[in-house]
C-alpha cells in the first residue's frame, strides 16, 4: 500500500530545532529540500503541512507544531482530513536504541517509550503505521535520557545522522510506493543496532 502521509516528529520552537529529539523533523526538512517544497502553517492539522508530488504520487508532509507528547493530535487530524489509513502513514522519529548513522524501517509495533509514538498510537487507534527510526544513540543510563534527547548531538554524531537521513531519502521512492521490503534491503545492510 503506498504511503500518503509522512510525519516528522519534533518539539516546536528554535530552542529545540537542533536537538536529537527533532531528528524526525530533520528528515522531513531534508525531504522538502530535495523536492523544492516548503511547509505552511496549517492550524487544522496542529502543524506545518505541504502536499508534494514525489515519484508520481501526491504525499502529505507534516511537522506537528504541538509538543512531542501531543504529536498524535496532529497526525490524526491530517490523516482524518485526507482519509488516510494508518497503513498509509510513515512517521519519522529519533531512536535511542540505534547508533547515530543508523536508520531503520519498521511496520507496526508499540511505542517503545517514545512519547511522540505513544500519542500517535493513541490517536490512530493502534500502531499499524510505518516508522522511519533515525538512530541518535543512548547515553547509557536511563536517568540521562531526557537531557540526552533534548541536547544537540556532537558534530560527529550530527554528521552521521545527516548521512543516515541521506540514505533514507535515496530509498523514498520505494518507500512511498509501498515497496518497504526493497527499501529495507538497502537500509538494513548498514550499521548494526546497539545491544541494549
Amino acid at each position: 500500500m503506498p504511503i500518503r502521509l509522512v510525519a516528522g516528529l519534533a518539539n516546536p520552537g528554535p530552542q529545540y530545532h537542533d536537538t536529537r529529539h527533532n531528528a524526525g523533523a530533520w528528515f522531513l526538512d531534508a525531504l522538502l529540500r530535495r523536492h523544492g517544497a516548503a511547509l505552511r502553517n496549517e492550524s487544522r492539522f496542529f502543524g506545518r503541512h505541504a502536499r508534494v508530488s514525489i515519484a508520481g504520487q501526491t504525499v502529505s508532509l507534516l511537522e506537528p507544531t504541538c509538543w512531542m507528547n501531543h504529536s498524535g493530535r496532529a497526525v490524526g487530524a491530517c490523516a482524518g482530513f485526507f482519509r488516510i489509513a494508518p497503513e498509509e502513514i510513515l512517521v519519522a522519529h529519533d531512536e535511542l536504541d540505534l547508533e547515530p548513522g543508523t536508520v531503520r524501517l519498521k511496520t507496526g509495533g508499540g511505542h517503545g517509550g517514545h512519547n511522540g509514538l505513544r500519542d500517535t498510537v493513541s490517536h490512530l487507534g493502534g500502531g499499524g503505521f510505518h516508522r522511519l527510526r533515525i538512530g541518535i544513540g543512548h547515553p547509557g543510563r536511563a536517568e540521562a535520557v531526557t537531557g540526552w534527547v533534548l541536547s544537540r548531538p556532537t558534530a560527529d554524531d550530527e554528521r552521521r545522522i545527516a548521512e543516515a537521513i541521506d540514505r533514507a531519502l535515496d530509498c523514498m521512492d520505494d518507500v512511498l510506493a509501498g515497496e518497504l521490503d526493497r527499501a529495507m534491503n538497502v537500509l538494513h545492510r548498514k550499521e548494526p543496532t546497539l545491544d541494549r
